[in-house]
């Protein structure tokens, strides 16, 4: 159910039909806050401290950039869904395989996880740069602050050259496999 109303000064149904796409950054952010907090609990090995100190205030950031969203979503006339049900229904992606595992094996499968969701927030800003610069500005600053964890992630992956040792996964799992290989070279 959507409400009759929008923002001032964005049409009605663009403006809804923006907030129903704000549902897959609702969604997408919901599941990155979990699954940053599952690598954080679920981390080992000599770099431990390090990520698992490193991974708490980004699930701190994208759980608030979760409530923007979805309180963006309300503004606009259309009530944000949270719901575990929800987002697994809806979701295009698979959950997030890597359990209790070394530093490097989760930071290479959260950097796919990373790329998806900013992939799908830059698809959404250029949707919202047509009919919502509020919503448009929201979803900039937020894939700006993503973008610099997975700058953060990624420094842990790279050799000296600046090569990351997941640059060909297109999975969590490649790129957790990936990361663990180039480890043994680095070491």
């Amino acid at each position: 159910m959507t409400d009759s109303y929008t923002v001032p000064g964005v049409k009605l149904e663009e403006g809804q039909d923006l907030a129903k796409e704000l549902q897959s950054c609702l969604h997408n952010l919901n599941d990155l806050h979990l699954t940053l907090k599952h690598a954080h609990w679920n981390v080992v090995g000599p770099k431990f401290i390090g990520v698992h100190k490193m991974l708490d205030p980004q699930v701190d950031a994208v759980r608030e950039m979760t409530d923007a969203v979805a309180e963006r979503m309300a503004t606009m006339g259309v009530p944000p869904v949270g719901t575990p049900g929800a987002l697994v229904r809806d979701r295009d992606w698979d959950d997030y395989p890597i359990g209790l595992a070394q530093a490097s094996e989760h930071l290479g499968a959260l950097d796919i996880v990373y790329t998806r969701v900013i992939e799908n927030h830059r698809r959404v800003i250029d949707l919202a740069g047509d009919v919502d610069p509020i919503t448009e500005d929201i979803l900039i600053g937020q894939t700006g602050e993503m973008e610099q964890y997975q700058w953060f992630v990624r420094a842990h992956l790279q050799d000296d050259e600046g090569t990351l040792s997941t640059s060909t996964a297109t999975t969590e799992q490649e790129a957790a496999q990936q990361a663990m290989e180039g480890d043994r070279r680095i070491d």
